[in-house]
């Protein structure tokens, strides 16, 4: 019996059934030197940690379309790969992010699509074509509330079954779950994980419900 690969906890971390790097491992130091991400896409956010949890409570039919906005290093769609097979695209305003996704995709033996786009930018016609959108800690700032709340809305109009959000709790944040509550029937959740050493807590922005199985 071939025996189980052993874990250097000083240089990756097991969660959720993914391998995530730390930025001791020579494949990231080696990434570090060439690309430098911009908008806070410099590591690895633990809200992502939230919405994995509740998905895999949850659940999702296998092949769903899933899209990962402000997907940073992506690790949320990766473990919609991984886990359900899903189809994934990631969507970041910032390129250098994406060498990060690819290189987690790889480590997870999952293929992750991925396009530079802001929220502004994302059209109704190709948001039409997903079945789930998520993205974590992806509100930060006062002036993201807009840009995030319309691509919810024209996610919802477009027909993507559900939306799942999550954030620590930053005031923004709070904003959009406000009126998302209001206007599209938006649900929150405290929600809090552990999983092994890893420990996570904030709120999950669920819009929608379970999708529906594809034929």
């Amino acid at each position: 019996m071939a025996k189980k690969k052993s874990i250097d906890k000083s240089i990756e971390r097991r969660a959720y059934g993914l391998t995530i790097l730390k930025a001791a491992h020579h494949l990231m130091r080696q990434l570090k030197k060439d690309h430098e991400p911009s908008i806070h896409g410099n590591k690895f956010w633990s809200s992502s940690y939230l919405i994995m949890d509740y998905l895999g409570y949850q659940g999702l039919p296998i092949g769903t379309r899933v899209l990962e906005a402000g997907c940073g290093w992506g690790l949320a769609g990766i473990f919609c790969a991984k886990q359900f097979g899903a189809r994934v695209t990631g969507i970041d305003a910032d390129p250098q992010v994406f060498p990060y996704l690819d290189l987690h995709a790889q480590v997870n033996g999952v293929e992750v699509q991925t396009r530079q786009a802001r929220f502004e930018e994302l059209r109704a016609e190709e948001l039409a074509g997903y079945d789930v959108m998520l993205a974590a800690d992806v509100c930060f700032w006062d002036e993201m509330v807009d840009p995030l709340y319309g691509l919810i809305e024209k996610a919802v109009l477009a027909g993507v079954q559900q939306v799942v959000l999550a954030d620590p709790g930053r005031p923004p944040f709070n904003q959009v779950c406000e009126r998302c509550a209001e206007k599209l029937g938006g649900q929150t959740k405290e929600w809090n994980v552990e999983e092994g050493a890893v420990t996570a807590n904030g709120t999950l922005l669920i819009v929608g419900s379970l999708p529906r199985k594809r034929s």
